[in-house]
């Protein structure tokens, strides 16, 4: 069992900052792989960033330089920091979480990438970001 539960998310005016926490309770193994995705009103899921257990982060392009994701030394809490919002980033942001796997043409144990989706899912957070 893997339970998510995000927190953190509220309205703020553009320019302004936010930062998501996601509580993360489970086997190891099922929650080595963590990330974030958002869904915009209208949009499909998105990918935002990803991270492993010993640390190592991957990110959409679009969005480097404004958000950075992060955890906690026991690894049981997941952050996403938001920086110089934009209206454009109004959606609602998931937490989730994956076991480890072949990646990178299977050279290595490790985490997919926000391309890809994971399998344990969070109930999401609201980010409202005003003009």
């Amino acid at each position: 069992q893997v339970q998510l539960v995000e927190s953190g998310g509220g309205s703020v005016q553009a320019g302004g900052s936010l930062r998501l926490s996601c509580g993360a309770s489970g086997y190891t193994y099922r929650t080595y792989c963590m990330g974030w995705w958002r869904q915009a009103p209208g949009k499909e899921r998105e990918g935002v960033a990803t991270i492993e257990r010993d640390g190592r982060t991957t990110y959409v392009d679009s969005l480097k330089g404004r958000f950075t994701i992060s955890q906690d030394n026991a690894k049981t809490t997941l952050y996403l920091q938001m920086n110089s919002l934009k209206p454009e980033d109004t959606a609602m942001y998931y937490c989730a979480a994956d076991e480890r796997r072949l990646v990178d043409g299977g050279s290595r144990w490790g985490c997919p990438g926000p391309e890809a989706t994971y399998k344990y899912w969070g109930q999401g957070t609201q980010v409202t970001v005003s003009s």
